[in-house]
């Protein structure tokens, strides 16, 4: 401000001074020019001492001090421009790479990565042998919409965190923090046991739109715990203690307990990897009786129907065992896995059920289906469609059986004999076709005339993405 005012009053005299001169006598212009000078002195002065007193400047910036020299006929001193700020820079050793979604990675350990899936799913199934039920027909939904965040911390630990939107309101999947030691891994949180191959390798990576019809049927659920997971070459050891499911600890469930272990030998000969596996299941529902019901849908999500299921049990406890063989080599996979789950009922019997699946695949394309410690992962593109390739397709079929009956309980079988299509364009999306053939004895939806013996047909569709 005070810059300005002094150029202003400066510039004022000197206009006055001009015309002035070019209409008075010699004597009177060099009187005036005198007067001029002895004006711009004393502004000079009182800039000076103005400066004196505020020496940071009211408005912020440095002071420009005038020099007492300066005259009549002197040059006016340039000021130059204060610079823009700075803009803030990056950290020095951030690393950004993209997975799906951008990965912020830093020197010291730390990473952060958005993470989540959109599955949208429709399916026909068939109505045998004249049964009418809404739930029968074409149904679709929004499968899985999910949203999260992982990543490391310095010292060797990790966190993610993952919701799912699909039903219309929020729900848990996982939230867990881990630590890695040498070999080992320390997990504590929602995650999942370790309840089996199929289970265990991701909804992102299957070849069905559904798992196997046991893993639901069995209530293979994540739940709140503690585990470990020993990885030394192909040797994998896993187990942990776990309560319940993150939303049934606000139903007094949260006394109870249970514990999952899992043994994995994977070997690879050539160019053949190999997988054996087998687990063991425990749990206890605690003080609260645990109310038991096996079911499953008709091999796809979009419908409520249930075929087959047992009546309500009562269990003080269930206890579970599984085994799991799969093969990899170049474009073919096989992979075999059966489940045993025992209740230990109120009522005087203890039924045994039984659940199975045999899976062949092969890729029509350069491709093959990835494994690592334990599990199927992502298919990675050889050709993809953003390069002017076909992407990755695969076919596979599957036998998929499920036994609900021991004893007095008749909760029916249900064997699927299924098909599927996959395109995979570019990597983190694909789209998915399914048939399947479902022979049912002793289904619990009886058909008009009283008949339990029938067979079903149903087809359905998915298309995802996942970062």
């Amino acid at each position: 401000m005070r810059k300005f005012l002094g150029a202003g009053v400066a510039g004022f005299g000197l206009l006055m001074a001009v015309p002035a001169a070019a209409q008075t006598p010699q004597g009177e212009t060099e009187a005036l020019r005198a007067e001029v000078a002895e004006l711009k002195a004393r502004l000079a002065a009182l800039e000076a001492r103005l400066n004196a007193a505020e020496p940071d400047g009211a408005d912020g910036a440095a002071p420009v001090v005038v020099p007492p020299e300066t005259r009549a006929g002197a040059a006016a001193p340039v000021v130059a421009a204060a610079p823009p700020p700075a803009t803030p820079a990056v950290p020095a050793g951030t690393k950004i790479s993209w997975k799906g979604a951008p990965q912020f990675s830093g020197e010291d350990g730390w990473s952060f990565k958005p993470r989540g899936r959109i599955m949208y799913d429709a399916a026909y199934v068939g109505s045998p042998d004249g049964i009418s039920d809404p739930g029968l027909g074409f149904s679709n939904e929004l499968r899985r919409a999910r949203l999260g965040v992982e990543g490391t911390m310095p010292g060797g630990f990790g966190y993610k965190m993952e919701v799912d939107f699909a039903n219309g309101e929020i729900v848990v999947t996982d939230a867990f923090m881990e630590y890695e030691a040498g070999k080992a891994v320390f997990t504590v949180g929602q995650h999942n046991g370790f309840q089996g191959l199929e289970e265990l390798t991701s909804s992102n990576d299957t070849s069905f739109i559904e798992r196997a019809a046991f893993t639901d049927a069995f209530d293979f659920v994540r739940r709140v715990g503690a585990s470990v997971q020993y990885f030394d070459g192909p040797l994998i050891a896993q187990a942990g203690v776990f309560t319940a499911n993150v939303e049934d600890l606000f139903d007094d469930a949260n006394d109870a307990i249970g514990g999952d272990g899992r043994l994995v030998y994977a070997p690879k000969i050539g160019r053949t990897q190999l997988h054996f596996g087998g687990s063991l299941h425990y749990h206890d529902p605690g003080s609260l009786p645990q109310r038991v019901i096996y079911r499953q849908r008709p091999l796809v999500h979009t419908t409520d129907v249930r075929f087959i299921g047992t009546p309500l049990l009562l269990a003080d406890n269930t206890f579970g065992y599984g085994l799991e063989l799969a093969a990899v080599r170049g474009r073919f996979w096989a992979e075999a896995e059966g489940f045993w789950q025992h209740v230990n009922a109120d009522t005087g019997f203890d039924p045994t059920f039984f659940g199975s699946s045999v899976e062949l695949g092969m890729f029509l394309t350069n491709d093959t289906r990835p494994y690592k410690n334990g599990i199927f992962k992502g298919v990675k593109v050889s050709d993809p469609v953003s390069e002017g390739g076909l992407g990755a397709i695969q076919a596979a079929v599957r036998y998929d059986g499920l036994r609900l009956n021991d004893g007095p309980i008749l909760g029916g079988t249900q064997d699927g004999y299924e098909a599927s299509l996959i395109w995979t364009p570019i990597d983190y999306v694909r789209f998915m076709m399914t048939y399947g053939h479902l022979v049912y004895r002793d289904a619990i939806i009886p058909t008009p005339s009283g008949n339990r013996d029938y067979a079903v047909d149903e087809i359905g569709a998915r298309a995802q993405i996942v970062f």
